[in-house]
């Protein structure tokens, strides 16, 4: 069979039947309990809910698919979105032009990760960490803590629809595919497969693993901007709740898609929209069915333990059985 040699926009393409086998028993059980689980309105309605989420997934994506990883992904949303809440607020300015200072100041903010990683060396977890506490912080100071709401003339366009279909969603839809094809088909893209594999051979390599690295927290920050402006659109206003947990819900998204916590294995298109498609249709159908809603951190945590498995074992680790068995084996004769 004859290829190409580039790669393809589907590669790896039977790595996703699992999931979406998955997603289809997932469906099919809510819709015989709630039978409006399956209508056309309510998947509408969950594509239009799983938008900020599907966009911060993708912010955090990146940066595991380059070897490292952004929790600052829920602060940087709430303190871009406070900010351009605030000058709107403060100088009546028009919301096109807030929403643009929001995707400023969340770029500025992962650029400034990108430093304190790429420049400075220090630990992204721990560098993340602490830029989640501050960013926050800054935050909450600016606002008071208290609510700042969209102003009037765009409280309509969260629900902007074009036939059935949600503004919002053919928006992130082209977001999601313009980075996809930016990971797959761009020097950039390249490069950031290649840090994630293995930083050390990158460099050796000449790859110009810092300012990759750099870039990479870069278009982490801009995403986690977009992500802000759906998530300011679609709640009409910014509180102090905006954004928390949002980097763990974005982490779990990006492990379940099939992005390996390693680095270098994964992809943007399908694997980070089936991991937060697969969130959307459980906490939809269990507030459908009328669960309790804490049994929906339960399930959040079965998934992604069964993700990380699942990862574990396509990076060629020994299964549990063999490696428990392995450490009860008797030292007999060395």
């Amino acid at each position: 069979m004859k290829t190409s040699g580039k790669p393809s926009w589907f590669a790896g393409a039977d790595d996703y039947i699992g999931i979406v086998a998955v997603l289809v028993l997932i469906a099919i059980g809510f819709a015989v309990a709630a039978p409006s689980f399956g209508t056309f309105s309510n998947l509408m309605t969950m594509l239009h809910d799983m938008g900020p989420m599907t966009l911060a997934a993708c912010a955090v994506g990146v940066t595991i698919l380059a070897g490292k990883i952004d929790i600052s992904i829920g602060s940087m949303v709430f303190l871009s979105a406070s900010t351009g809440a605030l000058i709107m607020e403060s100088t009546g300015l028009h919301p096109v032009f807030g929403f643009a200072i929001i995707l400023v100041t969340a770029t500025a903010l992962g650029a400034f990760n990108g430093f304190l990683i790429a420049v400075l060396r220090i630990d992204a977890l721990i560098a993340t960490l602490g830029t989640m506490i501050a960013y926050r912080g800054l935050g909450l100071v600016y606002t008071e803590a208290r609510v700042v709401g969209l102003p009037e003339v765009a409280r309509s366009w969260g629900n902007t629809r074009i036939g059935p279909v949600f503004v919002d969603v053919l928006i992130i839809a082209l977001v999601i595919l313009v980075v996809h094809y930016a990971y797959r088909r761009t020097v950039l893209g390249r490069h950031i497969n290649a840090v994630g594999d293995n930083e050390a051979n990158a460099t050796q390599l000449g790859i110009p693993t810092g300012k990759t690295i750099f870039l990479v927290f870069t278009l982490s920050g801009f995403l986690s901007g977009l992500a802000a402006t759906a998530s300011f659109n679609q709640v009409g206003s910014v509180s102090g709740f905006l954004g928390r947990g949002l980097e763990f819900d974005a982490i779990a998204a990006a492990v379940v898609g099939g992005i390996s916590l390693s680095g270098g294995r994964g992809t943007i298109f399908p694997g980070i929209v089936l991991g937060a498609l697969a969130f959307q249709m459980i906490f939809n159908g269990l507030n459908q069915i009328g669960a309790d809603p804490y049994i929906y951190q339960v399930v959040t945590g079965a998934l992604i333990f069964a993700a990380m498995y699942v990862d574990a074992l396509k990076r060629g680790n020994a299964s549990w059985l063999s490696r428990l068995t392995r450490g009860f084996r008797p030292s007999s004769a060395k």
